[in-house]
Parts: structure tokens; sequence; C-alpha cells
């Protein structure tokens, strides 16, 4: 006799395609540093944005209405990530990952050129980098690969998987150097972490390097070929540097522009407040000066002086104006914003009992902390000069929804996979809910 539909057993399939119930809210200390960062964004951007407003058509408040419409779009895109399981972001991995590869190859060809390189595209009137959405899509490939390549007789991945995280960094790593070599040692910078992290061998590792460094020798010749040795006539609109009495004469390569700016970081022959701002020290030293008005206390939002004369004030340059109007104790909480995050970060991977959503949450973390760093070394003079905007609080709208997919990714993991405690039942629901490849117990947990 047949069964009723209503006494049915589900099939197995269906079975394993029900996810489990969250097991705690979305972490707050999360939540708290988005928040927070979101409201020094708007203050800082307005105060930023001075060289904006007279070319803005609605005036005064163009800028700012921008970036609220951006930072609105983030907010939602966040909040619906977080209500998604962390099992639907392998699918999401495979999609975005590939997006982004062809929009990178779209630019290298076809994209608008910004200061020197083609580096975006124009969709529905906003300006697209794909460079940003490639550091994402790298971090999270890497992730999946390393989970689906785990050790069976140990801690870490198999030499197989450290292979083929290496092929991702090295595609992901020619795609973004085209756009500059501090991207690509970003990028380099990030997934390295999330290997240690991951425990890959320091054999395995050091091979690696090796590579890597083959390949970086045989760019640098390539380069030195093909633009060192031929004079490459420029315009304003792709100039790279500018030359001391502001013209823009013959366009440099980027191995000259590498050299000079390293020599210049280098060079301390002259105290730094002794240096005339001309054309190719100008953004520099600009922001040496706000960051030295600023002082310990800071001279108040919407008070900045030099908002007004740095060129990129509201991007790659808008920590000196948060230390010059929040001084040097603003500065540190905006740093300790970032590191706390990593650190919260690290603690919700030790309480996740799968692999897959330790590594995603941890290279996330890492992927913002990191650009954070890079970013304030940059503006502080710890590294040389670079473009690298400061997650979520710079003005760019790529770089915004790219910093809230991954604070919504962090989210659903503190709310679907970190868990207090060793309670059997739920980690046995919680794998089988899961495709037998992601199933593998997380080996870094408390």
């Amino acid at each position: 006799m047949n069964a009723s539909p209503s006494t049915a057993s589900p099939a197995p399939e269906a079975v394993a395609q029900t996810k489990p119930k969250a097991l705690a809210r979305s972490d707050k200390h999360i939540w708290g540093i988005f928040i927070v960062l979101c409201i020094i964004s708007v203050i800082e951007l307005y105060s930023a944005s001075s060289r904006e407003v007279a070319a803005s058509s609605i005036g005064v408040i163009g800028p700012i209405v921008r970036h609220l419409f951006m930072l609105g779009m983030g907010v939602a895109i966040t909040w619906i990530l977080s209500r998604r399981h962390y099992s639907d972001f392998a699918i999401f991995t495979v999609v975005f990952s590939a997006l982004s590869a062809v929009a990178m190859l779209y630019v290298m060809f076809y994209g608008n050129y910004v200061n020197g390189a083609r580096r975006s595209f124009s969709l529905l009137g906003i300006g697209v980098y794909p460079a940003e959405m490639v550091k994402i899509s790298a971090v999270l490939l890497v992730a999946l690969v390393m989970t689906l390549n785990q050790d069976p007789h140990g801690v870490g991945i198999t030499k197989k998987g450290m292979i083929w995280s290496g092929v991702v960094i090295m595609f992901f790593s020619a795609l973004l150097i085209e756009q500059g070599l501090t991207n690509t040692l970003l990028l380099i910078a990030i997934t390295y972490s999330m290997m240690l992290i991951g425990g890959v061998r320091w054999l395995h590792l050091i091979s690696l390097t090796a590579f890597y460094a083959m390949c970086g020798v045989f760019f640098v010749g390539y380069l030195y070929f093909t633009e060192v040795n031929n004079d490459i006539p420029a315009d304003a609109s792709q100039a790279v540097e500018l030359a001391d009495d502001g013209s823009v004469g013959r366009k440099p390569s980027r191995i000259e522009t590498w050299i000079a700016r390293m020599s210049r970081h280098s060079s301390d022959s002259i105290p730094k407040w002794e240096i005339e701002p001309v054309g190719k020290n100008r953004q520099e030293i600009l922001s040496y000066m706000a960051q030295a008005n600023g002082g310990i206390h800071g001279v108040g939002p919407g008070n900045s002086r030099e908002s007004a004369r740095l060129p990129l004030a509201f991007s790659d340059y808008i920590y000196a104006i948060v230390v010059e109007e929040l001084g040097l104790i603003g500065g540190v909480a905006v740093l300790i914003l970032y590191l706390w995050l990593l650190a919260r970060a690290a603690g919700i991977a030790s309480r996740c009992s799968i692999t897959y959503p330790a590594l995603i949450v941890m290279g996330m973390a890492v992927m913002i902390a990191f650009q954070a760093l890079f970013h304030m070394g940059i503006v502080t003079g710890v590294f040389p000069v670079s473009g690298q905007p400061l997650p979520l609080i710079s003005k760019g709208g790529t770089s915004i929804i790219v910093t809230c997919i991954a604070f919504g990714i962090m989210l659903s993991v503190s709310r679907t996979a970190s868990r207090h405690g060793n309670k059997k039942h739920e980690i046995s629901e919680e794998k089988e809910s899961l495709p037998e490849q992601l199933r593998d117990e997380n080996k870094m947990q408390l």
C-alpha cells in the first residue's frame, strides 16, 4: 500500500538542502563597527569634498548625496547577506569571481583612463572599478579552494590545494598588476595570511614564494623592454606623474614611477616640514601638513584647512583629513576599529565547527583590515605613495559595495556558524545540511 503524501518521508536530497536554523543573532560588535565607520564616513567625506563642491551641479550637497546613496545601497546589501546561510556563498563565489574576471579583462582593453591607467567603466552612470571586485573574489575563491582540499591526515591543505590556491592568486594578480603594484601586493599579503591561518606547510609556502618571485622578475623585465626603452607620449588625461613645475611632458613608465616613489620615500636628507609641495610630491606633503595641523585633539569636524588643497582628500588621502579634524586620538580610534574587526572575526572563526565559514570570515576581515593598514601607512609616510581607499570611509561606489559585501558575509557567519560550546546535535545537523565537499571539521576551533 502506498504511503499518503502527508506521511511520506522527505527525500535525502531534500533533507540535505534544508538549512539549519540560525545559532545566534548577528555579532553586535561587527554591526557596531560597521555603523560607526558609516557615521565617520559621512562626516569626514563631507569635509573632504571641498574640491568637488564647486564642480557639482547640485551645489554643496552634491558629493554627500551621492555618497549617502551608495552607503544606503551598501547597508541594504549588508543586511540581506547577513540573513543568508553561509553555505550560499559557495555559489556566490563562483558567479562573482567570473563576473569580476570578465569586468577586469574588459577594463584592461576598453576601460576609462584614471590616473594614467585603464581602471573603470561606466554602468548606469556609475563608475565601476573591477579591481575592488577582484580582491574580494580572490579571497572567496582561495577560501573555497582551501576548503575543498583539506588534508585528511592533519591540519591544513594538501599539496594540490596549495597549487590551485597559487594559480588563483597568480591569475588575479596578473589582472591587478595593470592597476598598480600596491593592489597586487595587497592581494598577495591577504591571501598569504589566509594560507597561514589555514595551516599551509612552510615548505609549500616557500616554494610558492619562489615561484612568485620568478614571475615578478619576468614581469619587470617585460616592462623594461616594452616601456622604459620607448618614449611614451602623455597627455593630461593619462599622466602618472607631474614635473616639478606642474607640466606633463613624457609619460613615465610604471617602473620609473615605482622607482621615483620609492626614492622619494627613502630620501630623508631634508625634514618633511622643509620640503616645498611641488608637482610630484604635492599630495604627500599636503597630507603631512593636514596631520600636523590636527595635533592631539584635532581642529573639529568640518574645520579642515587642507581639504580644499589636497587633491584626493576624499579618497586616497581621507585618513589625513580624519587626523586633521579628529586629531591623533581620532586617528588611533579609527585604527582600533579595524583591528577590533579583525579580532572579532578571529573569535568567530575559532567557534566555527566547519572549515569553510572560518576561512571566509577571516578572509573578509583580513581584506578590510589590511587595506585600511595600507591606506594609513601610505598617508602617514610608512609606505611609498600609492592609491588605496580607506574601507567604508573613502568615497567610491565599488569600494563601498565590496566592503559591505564583506561585512554581510562576516555577519552571516556569526549568525549561522559560530556557536558556544560543543553541541553535537547542532554540529551534526549543520554537516547534514551542507554539500559533502564543505563538511570538513574546523581544526582551528577552540
